[in-house]
C-alpha cells in the first residue's frame, strides 16, 4: 500500500484511469416515451429497415436492449433521426410484446431457435404438385410449427397445370385447413385474386420449399418483383432466391404478406407437443383422461375412448398422431 506524508497534496495522488469511462454505472435506463412506433420490414447484416408512417428508415438496435433481437413483423420503439435520408442511422430501443412468435430449429437435435416472424396471425404454406414434387413431411411440421405459435395455417398448392391436387387435399380434409388451388397461368394473367381474398386484413408469412412458386406468388400479390429462381432439372431442387425475410404490404393497404427463405427442412426441436392439440378443440377435452405426459400415441391414452364414444372422427386422432408423430422424425424419413 503506497504511504504519503502527513499533509499529502493533490500532486501526491493519483487515480488510475477507468478504461471504460468515468461515468458511474446505473440500472436506470431511459424510457423513450417521445420514441417513435413502426414495424420491422426486413433484417439485413445487423441493419433493420423499419416502417413509420409511410416512410422506411435504417436503424439498428440499441445496446441497451442485450442479447434481444428484432425481427420482421416486430413492433419497435425508435428514436434518432427519422427522416430516412441517406446515410442517417436511427436506434431501435424497444421490441413491443409479441402477439405470436413464429419459430423453427434448423434440425430437430439442434437446439438453437431461430425466430422466422414475428406478430403474424396466418401461415400460408406453400408446396408444388409437380416440379418439384410435393413433400407432405415438411407440410405437416409448418402445420405444427403454425399450431404451436398460434397461427391459423393456410395452404397454397401451385402448379395445378401439372398434377391434380385431389390426392393431397385428400390427405389433409380431415384437419379442416383453408386452402387455394392455382396453376401458373394464375401468375401471369393476375388471376390470384382467391389468394388475396384469404389474406385480407390478415399479416401472412408464407413459407415453402425452394423452388414451389412462393416468391412468384408473392410478387403476383403485391404487384413488385423479388427475384425469383427455376428448378435444377438434375436434382428437382430450387434455387434459394430469397435470402432474407421481407414484410409486403398488400395493394390498399389491406394486409400484409411475409416473403421468408425457401426451406429445405423445418426442425421442430423447440415444440412442445403438449401445446398441439389446443388447435384439436374436437380432441381437446377426451386428453383430460390421459395419464401424465401422454404422447397421445400409446395403448393407455384416452383418446382412443373419446373417439369410439363418437365425439370425434377417428381422421382426426389419426392427423393428429402423424402430425406429432413428425416430431419426432427428420424430414425425408
Amino acid at each position: 500500500m503506497r504511504r504519503y506524508g502527513k499533509n499529502p497534496d493533490e500532486d501526491d495522488i493519483r487515480v488510475r484511469p477507468n478504461p471504460k469511462g468515468n461515468r458511474p454505472r446505473t440500472s436506470i435506463r431511459p424510457k423513450h416515451e417521445d420514441a417513435a412506433e413502426g414495424m420491422v420490414l426486413t433484417v439485413d447484416r445487423g441493419r433493420l429497415h423499419v416502417l413509420i408512417d409511410d416512410r422506411t428508415i435504417i436503424a439498428m438496435k440499441a445496446r441497451e436492449l442485450g442479447r434481444k433481437s428484432a425481427v420482421v413483423g416486430d413492433r419497435v420503439a425508435v428514436v434518432g433521426d427519422l427522416t430516412g435520408a441517406k446515410d442517417t442511422l436511427a436506434r431501435i430501443v424497444r421490441v413491443e410484446k409479441r402477439d405470436s412468435v413464429l419459430r423453427r430449429t434448423a434440425d430437430d437435435d439442434d437446439p438453437y431457435e431461430r425466430v422466422v416472424v414475428a406478430n403474424a396471425d396466418q401461415l400460408a404454406i406453400v408446396t408444388a404438385l409437380a416440379d418439384p414434387e410435393p413433400r407432405p413431411r415438411l407440410i405437416d411440421r409448418c402445420l405444427v410449427a403454425a399450431y404451436d405459435a398460434g397461427l391459423e395455417p393456410l395452404l397454397v398448392l401451385t402448379k395445378s397445370d401439372l398434377s391434380p391436387a385431389d390426392t393431397l387435399l385428400e390427405t389433409y380434409a380431415p384437419l379442416g385447413i383453408s386452402y387455394v388451388v392455382t396453376n401458373r397461368d394464375d401468375f401471369l394473367t393476375g388471376g390470384v385474386d382467391q389468394i388475396r381474398e384469404r389474406l385480407k386484413g390478415r399479416m401472412t408469412a408464407f413459407v415453402g420449399h425452394s423452388g414451389v412458386g412462393k416468391t412468384t406468388l408473392v410478387n403476383a400479390l403485391v404487384e413488385r418483383q423479388r427475384a425469383t429462381g427455376g428448378v435444377n432439372a438434375v436434382t428437382g431442387r430450387g434455387r434459394h432466391t430469397t435470402t432474407s425475410a421481407l414484410a409486403l404490404p398488400l395493394p390498399g393497404d389491406d394486409g400484409w404478406v411475409i416473403d421468408t427463405p425457401g426451406v429445405r427442412s423445418f426442425g421442430l426441436h423447440h415444440i412442445d407437443p403438449s401445446r398441439v392439440i389446443h388447435s384439436f378443440p374436437d380432441l381437446e377435452p377426451g386428453a383430460e383422461g390421459c395419464p401424465r405426459a401422454c404422447s397421445h400415441n400409446e395403448p393407455d391414452c384416452a383418446l382412443d375412448a373419446w373417439v369410439a364414444d363418437g365425439h370425434a372422427e377417428p381422421a382426426r386422432l389419426f392427423s393428429l398422431r402423424r402430425l406429432l408423430a413428425t416430431r419426432e422424425r427428420k424430414e425425408g424419413d
